[in-house]
């Protein structure tokens, strides 16, 4: 009889320990299960770079990574670019601005672009005012900031909009410059290098403006200072572009004459 009952006990201890040693093992297979959701989560969660195209007339999309290869597209101003692969050196220099060729993603087509024409910053919609936009920026870029003053006399009132955006690239605040503050599309980004002082006549102005023109102060062919100027018999705006620390300051000013 005692034989027995040792056996039953025996059975029953045995029996315990095989189920302390499953229960033991069970929670690996579920978290490494886990670990790999949540793997997979991040990969599809991870956001691609994006840029937009600023040059005016578009942008070409071109086979391979140089700029005499075959051209597959031409991006329109304002398109939003995946990138594939970014080149983070400057290799060539196109309209004075210098960069190199990204690998980007247009319309189900993979090609290579010049990046000096991509930014950051997404362009301003048409007849948007600049407060407006920079509400829009500051959604993604907490650092852009807009401030607006009034002067000048009674007879003569003024009115100052004054934008930082956190960039050292003066090609990125033209090209947001002369979109936002509509100056004519003709005047091409100035070349860092060429006369200390120059001035750049619109060709075309609009009837009844006295001046319309584009100012550019170097020093050492480094930018100093971008203006554009203009003037007719009710109003005199001027759209200065300066580098600020490490910050690209646009200011607009309006005098009513």
């Amino acid at each position: 009889m005692k034989k027995v009952v040792f056996s039953l006990l025996a059975v029953a201890l045995l029996t315990a320990f095989v189920s302390c040693k499953n229960e033991t093992k069970d929670p690996q297979p579920d978290s490494v299960a886990n670990d790999l959701a949540i793997a997979d989560s991040t990969a599809e969660t991870a956001a691609p770079e994006y840029l937009y195209v600023t040059a005016p007339s578009g942008l070409s999309l071109r086979e391979f990574n140089n700029l005499n290869s075959e051209k597959l597209a031409v991006m329109p101003y304002g398109t939003k670019l995946k990138i594939i692969a970014s080149e983070p050196n400057a290799t060539m220099t196109v309209g004075g601005i210098k960069g190199g060729m990204n690998e980007v993603e247009y319309n189900h087509k993979k090609g290579f672009a010049f990046n000096g024409y991509m930014s950051k910053f997404f362009p301003p919609e048409q007849d948007i005012s600049a407060k407006s936009y920079v509400e829009e920026l500051q959604k993604l870029f907490p650092k852009v900031s807009y401030a607006e003053s009034t002067g000048g006399t009674a007879s003569k009132p003024s009115n100052t909009q004054t934008i930082l955006l956190p960039t050292s690239q003066w090609h990125e605040a033209f090209f947001v410059s002369q979109q936002l503050f509509d100056f004519p599309k003709e005047f091409a980004f100035p070349e860092p290098k060429g006369k200390d002082e120059q001035i750049i006549k619109d060709k075309k102005p609009k009837k009844d403006v006295w001046v319309s023109e584009l100012q550019v102060n170097r020093m050492d062919d480094n930018l100093e200072k971008i203006a554009y100027v203009y003037k007719t018999k009710q109003f005199a705006t001027s759209v200065t572009i300066t580098k600020v620390n490490d910050m690209m300051q646009l200011e607009k000013t309006e005098v009513v004459e």
